[in-house]
């Protein structure tokens, strides 16, 4: 919307038009049969037009383009261009003349001005022209405001603005959720699944050109949106990666804390930031869009003042031979901690050893690593329990059950078969 705030008349003409690439020129194709009324006329009149593709004349789109005919829809992310032009229209050299381009935001005022110096003097029908660019970063209520400055032949200083009102829209909707993994039983750092919903809610199909995740210092990121083949990956979506209006595309990604932090148990704890999603799109002729979200955060799990976890565990036992597991001791707490472990045995799980046995002092993040031996009385998928931690410096006890599970057979019965 343009707002002329003055009523004087000036000497310069000043017009902003915004700078986007055309569209494809569509017809709407008129057809009948050659036995109607008309009958090869209309398909005459198809060959005739120019805006037609010759042998394809019933197709709605043509080779011709089309400039825009209004201001358009600007989304966030988008890069905002428009031609500014100072024109002058009198008899007269008008001199001084000083072009201010300046975008006004909810938050901010930002100079788009490529140079803030004054041009000399302006003959008549002369012109003033430049070109502004801005990466939309907001939404909502954006003005251009374009003032000039001038001096007249006579010395007399003028000064005239315009504004330029529009507004900027949401392209995506993006929507994020955590999925907390334990570590599995050859590691001990914690996996966390991210899944991201990108919803375009636009009018026009979007070309997805990227969409990766920027990880925090203490994660590294593998991307699960490809199929690998044996020759090469390809995409989950397919060749042809275009998002239709309204349409959701949800991507996956895995990430795993780094060596060094996943070795301190006190730092990945409470809320932690993850990372930010990048996301790159094209659209109508190629006009690129980029949009990167906020630091995401996850509520890391709590494990309490003790974590016991697996670090090596056979996949397939014998019934009834013992067999050995090492576990991971961690102390999460803040203050050091005296450890008895004591090994009970359940219906199906028999430990090995001496229970009650001191496993010494634990400062605070600090790990040891348990080699226990035990056996099995039962076949089949069986849950090993019945582990118990007690710190006797506050008398408190943790137990333990379904640490990890392993595959119990019979050995005679796989030789007979």
């Amino acid at each position: 919307m343009d707002i002329n705030q003055t009523k004087q008349e000036h000497l310069l003409a000043l017009k902003v038009m915004r700078l986007t690439k055309p569209t494809l020129f569509t017809n709407l194709p008129v057809t009948c049969e050659d036995r109607d009324l008309p009958g090869n006329l209309f398909s005459q009149l198809m060959r005739d037009d120019p805006s037609t593709i010759r042998g394809a004349e019933t197709l709605m789109l043509g080779e011709m383009l089309t400039l825009p005919q209004n201001f358009g829809n600007i989304f966030l992310g988008e890069t905002f261009s428009s031609y500014i032009s100072v024109h002058n229209d009198s008899n007269q050299v008008v001199k001084d003349i000083l072009v201010k381009a300046d975008l006004q935001t909810s938050s901010q005022r930002l100079n788009l001005s490529a140079s803030n110096s004054a041009v000399s003097e302006l003959k008549p029908e002369c012109c003033i022209d430049d070109v502004i660019h801005h990466e939309v970063k907001e939404i909502g209520t954006h003005i251009l405001v374009c003032a000039v400055s001038y001096t007249t032949q006579y010395g007399e200083k003028l000064y005239f603005r315009k504004f330029f009102k529009f507004q900027v829209l949401k392209p995506l909707d993006v929507k994020t959720k955590f999925y907390n993994a334990e570590s599995d039983l050859s590691s001990v750092t914690d996996e966390v699944f991210l899944e991201a919903q990108i919803q375009n809610i636009t009018t026009s199909p979007m070309f997805m050109e990227k969409v990766s995740l920027e990880p925090s210092i203490m994660y590294n990121v593998t991307e699960l949106n490809t199929v690998v083949n044996e020759d090469d990956s390809e995409s989950t979506f397919g060749k042809m990666s275009y998002l239709q209006p309204m349409d959701t595309r949800q991507y996956l990604y895995c990430l795993k804390p780094k060596s060094e932090y996943a070795e301190k148990a006190g730092v990945i704890k409470g809320v932690t930031v993850i990372g930010k999603l990048d996301i790159v799109w094209k659209t109508n002729l190629g006009e690129r869009g980029r949009l990167q979200t906020s630091q995401l955060q996850r509520m890391a799990p709590g494990y309490g003042d003790i974590r016991l976890s697996m670090e090596m565990i056979p996949d397939t036992v014998n019934l009834e031979e013992p067999f050995d597991i090492i576990c991971k001791v961690t102390n999460c707490s803040e203050r050091t901690m005296d450890l008895v472990l004591e090994m009970c045995n359940t219906r199906t799980i028999h430990w090995c050893g001496i229970s009650g046995r001191q496993l010494g002092k634990l400062n605070p993040g600090a790990s040891l690593s348990l080699p226990l031996t035990l056996l099995t009385s039962a076949q089949g998928l069986q849950s090993v329990s019945g582990l118990r931690l007690t710190d006797t410096f506050l008398k408190r006890t943790y137990e333990y059950d379904d640490i990890a599970q392993v595959c119990v057979v019979c050995p005679y019965l796989v030789n007979e078969s």
